[in-house]
């Protein structure tokens, strides 16, 4: 009937930013975590080698994270961890398409039970089963039993909160004209981010990374950047927004940045803004724009980058 609506054609509410404090679901996020580990590593195994590992990442949609296409030998298939309805779904351009629910399970299940899925479709993969930028792995991902925890409210509300940062690094990207990354979600730090370039190469990375080859992280740091991202609190206790640069210039830690709540924390070399801050600001938006901003003109300035060609004039 004319004007009428069904559930999925509900008008549009806004978004808010809720709150995620990681003690609630410590749990869920190491579990899910090592999941997204192992989607994108099917993602990698297909996909030919970008610079800076961008061929590996996952990306936010209008459900939760997706690989967006991936080509394998006989199709090409799409992964989609919908944290909306709370399933894994694959899907290939043939129109099949398998799904599972998303649940309280074990990292060991998961694995199983995907691989049994592209195997059901025609796209068996196999990949590394070790993770990676993790300390002390010592569980493959076909024998780690341990984590098995999922609190759907809860990936439902991270999910919301990446959608809303995608939404404003987006804004903030759109500012570059110089070499700039995707607004992409690296699984392996859990973290949204995205990466501005000055376009001159960078001294050689110590690499360091744990258990991933001092390889990649030289080639993912080739270049000069200001890195900014999101990640949901693993290691620090809460979330919050960080923003680095590589090399980091002489008086970048003792730089004045914004807001004043922004703080530099010497053992991770960043500038961090806890995600409370933003979220109970009065434009959480405008707030989170001024970090990135303003740490990212430090580092162009105490670089020296070639801002006047590199930035869009409105």
């Amino acid at each position: 009937m004319r004007g009428a609506y069904t559930e999925d054609s509900m008008p549009a509410t806004p978004i808010s930013w809720p709150a995620i404090a990681l003690g609630d679901w410590q749990d869920t996020a190491q579990t899910v975590h090592l999941w997204t580990q192992i989607v994108g590593k099917i993602r990698m195994a297909h996909t030919p080698w970008l610079n800076h590992s961008w061929h590996v990442t996952l990306y936010v949609n209008a459900r939760g994270l997706t690989t967006g296409p991936i080509h394998h030998p006989t199709t090409t298939f799409e992964i989609e961890l919908d944290f909306t309805r709370h399933q894994l779904r694959v899907t290939t351009v043939n129109g099949h398409e398998r799904s599972f629910a998303l649940r309280p399970m074990t990292v060991a299940e998961f694995y199983d039970t995907l691989m049994q899925v592209l195997r059901d479709l025609g796209v068996p993969t196999r990949i590394w089963p070790h993770p990676v930028e993790l300390p002390d792995p010592v569980l493959r991902f076909f024998e780690d039993t341990t984590h098995s925890a999922y609190d759907a409210i809860a990936m439902h509300d991270y999910w919301l909160v990446l959608v809303r940062v995608h939404r404003v690094f987006t804004t903030f990207r759109a500012r570059f004209v110089g070499k700039v990354s995707p607004v992409q979600f690296f699984w392996g730090a859990f973290d949204l981010a995205v990466t501005r370039f000055s376009g001159r190469p960078a001294p050689l990375h110590p690499g360091g990374a744990p258990n991933c080859a001092d390889w990649v992280m030289r080639e993912a740091y080739s270049h000069e950047v200001c890195s900014a991202g999101f990640w949901p609190g693993t290691g620090l206790g809460e979330a919050a927004f960080y923003s680095y640069a590589y090399p980091e210039p002489p008086g970048y830690r003792e730089a004045s940045v914004q807001p004043l709540e922004a703080t530099y924390h010497p053992a991770l070399g960043e500038f961090l803004l806890p995600y409370e801050v933003v979220r109970s600001a009065a434009d959480p938006e405008a707030t989170l724009l001024t970090f990135l901003q303003s740490t990212y003109e430090v580092a162009a300035n105490l670089g020296h980058w070639a801002r006047a060609d590199l930035e869009r004039r409105e």
